[in-house]
């Protein structure tokens, strides 16, 4: 065992010091490199990115949610001085559809548009206002169409139909053509339950739209290469699978497509899907010139997929002792124009539907629809969250009904290891679910009336309505909320989720020195440490270099569900242990089998050399290689999982399974509709910290998109479809005089199929807050309040 490393069979919950240390291996809080450029403004961005010689490219965006394309005239922006090219459809060389899971969504649009914001054509010129204003000069001539908002108008007879002639995706019910994808589960005898019932509640829910609100806008430099291909530098959280797609649109082979991360600003999601990524090569192999693209922030609400708006009706019914019998839910996800993720999305809804809570009997529908409302895909959460509001919600008011404390019925009703989830699959890790509502609850509660000092004077910056002076503290309740979620961790349903490492290990100026070369998308979770710390841990070696993450090395699968940890970081370790082999190997061959210690079973690596199990050095690893290098790619695969039943639901659907919980307190102006969020405590098991420093960013983090969701972030859409509100004026998330103290405490109960026992961390937090939030809210006011985000109006009733 190396150094650092703690058994994977550890099951005694333990408190993780949050300070920073600067050695690096496995278990240590190792500081992000990073992270001082980007809080000075040095890091470099890919939205900094310059070629000598390159142009700039600018879209062209539809006004009209919905309408045929009757004409465009582009003669008007060729003629302008400076503009080197403009292209639209009848332009494109090959391929004209691209997508995540199904080719639907066009390059350029083709006859007609389907969303507010779909790019019709592109422009390259020589100067970013250039290709702005030739833009501008485009003329299209639109007819506008009927159009589909909602489930009413995408279902009733003679609706209009978005996509015909696709592929059906539906796993149940009546197919429809603007229905993306249906997943039922069915498990138990429902009806049997209802009849021995006690309380039985059931009630409406609504999510907004959320956006990811990454603050590094959609950017990326495409070159023109002399071998007819084409190098992308580009900020995105999927290398391979954006070269997939590019490939059949640019006509290319994929390896004369060759992608290089550059600096990315966030991503939560929205860069799983091309954005500007076809646009900027194509112009560039049409110009022969490099093409740079960024998006302005208005331009950025349009050019990404949003977290799906929801509609969940459930059912709860329950004995009078406390025992949940039976749940009867149905989701409606709004998946927008185009399908991105929307199939995964609606299985994570469905299978995640009921939360961490032992339920023998399920009758569960969830469903995504084509509209034509923004494109919905992956945000952090995926479907899991839109869930989690509308079953703990349902858990408080069936608290309510039985007179029970809501996080006592919680934990009567609490998953354990072993617990058979809505589609069969038990949970064979742990799942501590009821002690870590236990923590948030044991934890000290904040101070009433935080605003009034000793004095008699009053801090107004500690009010609902903050230094907007609203009130003295008159109106104010104060209010305690409880939540916790249950999120899969990685790719799910029988895909092929795999990752790919290469670990070169050799000697340079006398000193051992470990490469380590993955594809993974540094997106702000944290791989550029725990990745070395894992090769630091592994190969005994001070010095390890992390190479630019390519398409040269094999793929490492997106920066999304909480996976890149586990996959990446798995496939590290394991491509480590065949370097370390191989080093034994030629230690061996070197000193002989029967040299004191080569031929024992237990040899490790440290500080640059060969020690056995007893500590005692036998090798240098100068010595053993040489000039001879090491180097070794591997893949490393999880545990398969397989596709639900297309009726029931059932099966082995997911690898791996993350919970958190939170405690909220708010202070609500109930007058004015304010609230003032003064703590969301969270409790959370990662099975095992790999850098602690790095975990509790990532709790604190996801706790506070969840606080977003539920009290201000909405993408506003018309009557007719259109987006209200892109801007960060207009669309509003927490800044740091928003978001509360937010204390962690965090589990390791290590999950045993995982590499070193650890669970993903980055997902579950932004489950639970949002209904922690809401509950406090609820607990302050008396009100029901079924939608996110909660706004002032809902509290005073107006």
């Amino acid at each position: 065992m190396g150094p650092g490393r703690t058994p994977a069979t550890t099951r005694t919950p333990t408190r993780l010091s949050q300070g920073a240390t600067t050695q690096g291996t496995i278990g240590e809080s190792t500081p992000r490199p990073d992270g001082t450029l980007k809080a000075t403004g040095e890091f470099a961005y890919s939205s900094d990115l310059w070629h000598e010689d390159m142009l700039w490219g600018c879209t062209l965006r539809s006004p009209h949610a919905h309408a045929e394309i009757r004409s465009i005239d582009v003669g008007e922006a060729l003629a302008m001085p400076g503009v080197h090219t403009v292209m639209t459809y009848a332009d494109l060389p090959a391929e004209t559809h691209y997508g995540l899971e199904i080719r639907d969504q066009p390059v350029l649009a083709a006859g007609r548009v389907r969303y507010h914001g779909e790019a019709v054509a592109i422009v390259a010129a020589d100067h970013p206002e250039t290709a702005r204003r030739a833009a501008a000069r485009i003329k299209v001539e639109y007819a506008e169409l009927p159009l589909v908002t909602d489930e009413a108008t995408a279902t009733e007879p003679g609706a209009p139909v978005l996509h015909p002639g696709r592929t059906d995706h539906h796993a149940g019910g009546a197919p429809h053509p603007n229905i993306v994808h249906r997943q039922p589960i069915r498990r138990g005898d429902v009806a049997a339950a209802k009849a021995r019932a006690d309380v039985v509640v059931r009630r409406d829910y609504q999510v907004g739209m959320q956006d990811q609100a990454f603050l590094g806008p959609e950017s990326g430099l495409a070159v023109p290469a002399e071998d007819g291909g084409v190098d992308l530098y580009i900020a995105t959280q999927w290398l391979h699978v954006d070269r997939d797609q590019l490939a059949p649109v640019l006509g290319l082979p994929a390896d004369k497509i060759r992608l290089t991360l550059s600096g990315v600003g966030g991503a939560f999601g929205a860069r799983e899907d091309l954005s500007m990524q076809a646009h900027a090569c194509l112009l560039a192999l049409r110009t022969g010139r490099p093409v740079k693209i960024v998006y302005n922030r208005y331009e950025s609400f349009f050019g990404h997929v949003h977290r799906h708006p929801a509609k969940l009706s459930y059912e709860h019914g329950a004995t009078r002792d406390g025992r949940l019998l039976y749940v009867q839910c149905r989701i409606v996800l709004d998946g927008g124009a185009y399908a991105s993720s929307s199939p995964a999305v609606v299985g994570n809804a469905a299978s995640l539907s009921i939360g961490p809570y032992a339920v023998d009997n399920v009758d569960i529908e969830a469903l995504a629809l084509y509209s034509n409302n923004p494109p919905c895909g992956a945000m952090r959460g995926f479907g899991a969250v839109q869930a989690c509001f509308a079953y703990e919600a349902q858990m408080d008011a069936v608290a309510a009904e039985l007179g029970l404390d809501p996080v006592e019925f919680r934990q009567r009703n609490a998953m354990e290891q072993g617990t058979a989830l809505p589609t069969g699959q038990r949970v064979d890790s742990p799942a501590p679910v009821a002690e870590l509502l236990r923590r948030v609850k044991e934890r000290p509660l904040p101070p009433q009336r935080p605003w009034a000092a000793s004095d008699g004077s009053v801090d107004v910056r500690a009010l609902p309505g903050g230094l907007s002076n609203t009130s003295h503290g008159e109106g104010v309740a104060r209010g305690v909320g409880y939540a916790v979620g249950i999120k899969n961790v990685g790719f799910s349903e029988g895909f092929d989720d795999y990752s790919t490492a290469r670990v070169r290990l050799e000697v340079l100026g006398g000193e051992p020195v470990a490469w380590v070369h993955t594809a993974m998308a540094e997106v702000g979770q944290g791989g550029v440490t725990v990745h070395t710390q894992i090769a630091r841990t592994e190969l005994g070696v001070a010095q390890v270099v992390l190479h630019p993450a390519d398409t040269q090395v094999g793929s490492a699968g997106s920066t999304s569900a909480s996976r890149q940890t586990y996959m990446t970081g798995g496939a590290i370790k394991h491509t480590c242990e065949a370097v370390r082999e191989e080093v034994f190997r030629r230690g061996r061959e070197r000193f002989g089998a029967d040299h004191p210690g080569w031929s024992g079973a237990e040899l490790l690596l440290a500080g640059g050399k060969v020690v056995t199990g007893a500590g005692e050095v036998i090798g240098d690893l100068a010595e053993i290689l040489g000039e001879d290098a090491i180097d070794i790619e591997k893949e490393f695969r999880h545990r398969p999982t397989e596709p639900f039943h297309p009726q029931t639901g059932q099966g082995f659907g997911h690898v791996q399974y993350s919970f958190c919980a939170h405690r909220a307190v708010v202070d609500v102006d109930t007058e004015l509709g304010l609230v003032k969020v003064v703590e969301l405590a969270a409790a959370q098991d990662v099975g095992k910290a790999l850098n602690p420093l790095s975990v509790v960013g990532q709790i604190q983090g996801g706790t506070t998109q969840g606080l977003g969701l539920a009290v201000m972030e909405e993408i506003l859409v018309s009557d007719g479809a259109r987006v209200r509100n892109p801007s960060f004026t207009d669309y509003l998330i927490p800044t740091i005089l928003d978001t509360p103290s937010i204390p962690v405490e965090v589990l390791e109960l290590a999950d045993d199929h995982a590499p070193y026992g650890l669970r993903g961390v980055g997902e579950a937090p932004t489950l639970s807050s949002t209904p922690a939030v809401v509950a406090a809210i609820r607990a302050a006011t008396g009100l029901r309040l079924g939608r996110v985000p909660v706004r002032p109006e809902h509290l005073t009733e107006t």
